[in-house]
């Protein structure tokens, strides 16, 4: 099934460049994409980038779609509380949802149903929809808390995908140890992707 709608949370866990490679590279691809991005991930933003995000939602949507070109309407960002965006519902769900990167904190709320933001919900709402969820965790070492509750999602139906790059490609750059990760996430979205080879195959020119 074709994936053309995604929600994408970013969380205050570092690693945001993953988030935001992530959403260029889906705007490029054609696809819808729903942005929620915690407080502390418009914080860890500025100290890991020079992004500048600002901190209105509208500001944000204006300034992701500025900055990778996107189609009218192609990237909607959404509040930590604002509950009448479509991922707050079932019938408004998106095809799939990653959650990159994400905080250990996180984790646990998605992990124990507590919704009590917008990422939260839209995460319990992927899983109760049966939808894919892909949570991109970003923290190490875990402990058993953590662990546990990555078993608990996982039965779920989860993907759980810490953000742990490969060498094998020879990366020479941190932007490919980056798009190591993104390719994996967008493989399990079924998105084309030329950032990494398939096994076996040649790397891409």
């Amino acid at each position: 099934m074709k994936t053309h709608s995604v929600t994408l949370a970013m969380t205050g866990a570092s690693g945001v460049q993953y988030g935001l490679r992530l959403l260029e590279l889906l705007t490029q691809a054609g696809v819808q994409s729903r942005v929620l991005i915690s407080q502390p991930a418009q914080v860890v933003i500025g100290m890991e980038t020079d992004f500048g995000l600002p901190g209105r939602t509208a500001d944000q949507e204006r300034m992701l779609s500025e900055r990778f070109q996107a189609q009218p309407g192609q990237i909607r960002v959404y509040g930590r509380e604002q509950w009448t965006a479509p991922v707050a519902s079932g019938s408004g769900v998106s095809d799939a949802m990653v959650v990159c990167p994400c905080t250990t904190g996180t984790l646990s709320a998605i992990a124990c149903g507590n919704s009590r933001s917008l990422i939260e919900r839209a995460a319990d709402v992927s899983i109760k929809e049966r939808r894919p969820l892909i949570l991109v965790v970003r923290e190490t070492p875990f402990s058993s808390i953590h662990l546990e509750n990555m078993l608990r999602l996982s039965q779920a139906g989860v993907t759980i995908m810490p953000a742990n790059p490969g060498f094998y490609h020879r990366p020479t750059t941190i932007d490919e140890l980056v798009d190591f990760m993104v390719a994996r996430v967008l493989d399990h979205l079924q998105i084309e992707q030329q950032l990494l080879p398939t096994w076996g195959e040649a790397k891409p020119s």
